[in-house]
């Protein structure tokens, strides 16, 4: 299991207490930036000191050039009590006015006599000691791990010479090795303290998360389809509750969808029971007053004026007839199977009415076999989608049909570039006698849509501005 898989009643003890020891190596090191400051004041004021001290006692040994005093002053603070504890010099050398070692309590290192610059490295000293005696006490380092510092020894304004002063850095390690024991001892017994209660509190502060992130878990569990991640891919809390949230929204919003369909097709289905019922209502008497009619004209007087009112009825009643039968949709499957043929012939009716408005037409049939489907009922879907897209589309526009067959159906998608349908008029688009901008009735769309409820296929309306698409799908039956 990886990191970012942990759960988060580990990841935040985890995290609380590698912030706890980062604090405490933080303070602990600043604390021991500290103590080292200090050190190095403490040394600086140790060597002020014992530097005055020794500058103002070497004043008359190196006036009168009394070499064998001038060492035994010199060597005083090495034999203790010069300085403080821990704050002794390895060596004291000084340096005549040519820059010549004068006498040093290491001879071996500094003889008499020997050249400073060969041995010491006097510019430096000479920069941090030139006339300030040791009211400023300054360090230069050299290769060997020490300390040096320097100051002139000053008579009546005359240089009688330098003294040097070394420390090895290795007396310090003990006093800075204790420092850093104490430092450490005082952080592990915070951390001892700070990294049990961090742990404790933290884990307190994630059980919530970790209850509410089960729950999320099994309520999308139990009411969404999408299949949950194993425990072994699934991440921490955090991030199960927001694929938990992610389902959960996806599963609401599948759910409004197919609710508005199912509202959709019941309100179609509705619709299409009282139409069909109301159709047959009106076809009873319908039937009886045209058969009058036709009575009238055969065997009533032969009255000029009475004939044609009798005509102008007739296609009155007539013309009641046809958009009557229009809601009377009944998928009657005595056709023959559809052929390419039977596509091809929607294709040239529609094409004369495309033509005379100097509209384009894309055509695209991919259709090479027969489909166990009625041809009549099909070849009048396509019919009435390519007219509605003709009347649709913009002058001298472009109208497109595809028609395949794919994953066991057979699939009809007819656009336009025309105006886009506006939203509001979408969910009654399959009405009928439904508002239309162009002033038809709407049947062409009603009828289309209750053939292919009958067939039990589909149909889908995308529509933005300069593109429109109906696509019909249509499921092939499967031999038995």
């Amino acid at each position: 299991m990886s990191r970012s898989n942990l759960s988060l009643s580990v990841k935040i003890p985890l995290r609380v207490t590698a912030l706890v020891i980062v604090t405490a190596c933080a303070v602990t090191l600043t604390l021991l930036a500290r103590e080292y400051d200090e050190l190095r004041r403490n040394l600086a004021n140790s060597t002020a000191s014992l530097g005055q001290l020794l500058a103002t006692t070497l004043v008359m040994p190196l006036t009168h050039d009394d070499l064998w005093r001038t060492f035994e002053i010199v060597r005083a603070p090495l034999a203790g009590g010069g300085a403080q504890a821990g704050m002794t010099p390895a060596f004291i050398t000084i340096l005549g006015p040519d820059q010549r070692v004068y006498v040093s309590t290491n001879p071996g290192r500094f003889p008499h006599g020997a050249r400073g610059d060969t041995l010491l490295p006097v510019e430096r000293l000479a920069g941090i000691g030139q006339g300030q005696g040791f009211d400023k006490v300054g360090f230069v380092e050299t290769g060997d791990d020490h300390l040096l510092t320097a100051a002139p020894v000053v008579a009546d304004g005359v240089v009688l010479g330098t003294l040097v002063l070394g420390y090895s850095r290795e007396q310090f390690q003990p006093r800075f090795l204790d420092l850093l024991r104490r430092a450490g001892l005082g952080a592990l017994a915070v951390l001892a303290v700070l990294v049990p209660l961090s742990w404790l509190y933290a884990r307190k502060t994630a059980a919530p998360l970790v209850r509410f992130a089960g729950e999320m878990d099994e309520f999308s569990r139990r009411h969404t389809r999408s299949p949950n991640p194993s425990p072994a891919a699934a991440a921490d809390e955090l991030a199960r509750l927001a694929q938990a949230f992610r389902r959960m929204v996806s599963a609401i919003e599948e759910k409004e969808q197919l609710e508005k369909q199912v509202i959709a097709a019941d309100r179609l289905a509705a619709i299409g029971s009282l139409a069909a019922g109301v159709a047959h209502e009106i076809n009873n008497p319908l039937g009886g007053m045209l058969n009058a009619l036709n009575t009238y004209k055969r065997h009533g007087a032969g009255d000029p004026i009475a004939l044609r009112t009798a005509s102008l009825l007739e296609r009155g009643l007539l013309q009641i007839r046809d958009t009557v039968s229009a809601l009377l949709v009944e998928a009657k499957a005595a056709s023959h199977p559809v052929t390419r043929d039977d596509i091809e012939d929607a294709r040239t009716l529609a094409l004369a009415e495309e033509r005379s408005r100097g509209i384009r037409l894309d055509w695209r049939n991919d259709l090479e076999e027969t489909v166990p489907l009625p041809s009549t009922l099909v070849r009048q879907i396509l019919l009435n989608l390519l007219l509605n897209a003709g009347h649709a589309a913009a002058s001298e526009g472009s109208v497109g049909c595809r028609i395949q067959r794919a994953n066991g159906s057979l699939h009809i998608r007819v656009s336009n570039d025309g105006e886009s349908i506006p939203a509001e008029r979408l969910p009654f688009l399959f009405e009928p006698f439904a508002a239309d901008d162009g002033g038809g009735h709407g049947l062409g769309l009603w009828v289309t849509y209750q053939i292919v409820r009958q067939l039990n296929g589909s149909i889908e309306v995308r529509s933005i501005p300069g593109n429109t698409e109906f696509d019909v799908c249509l499921p092939i039956p499967q031999p038995a």
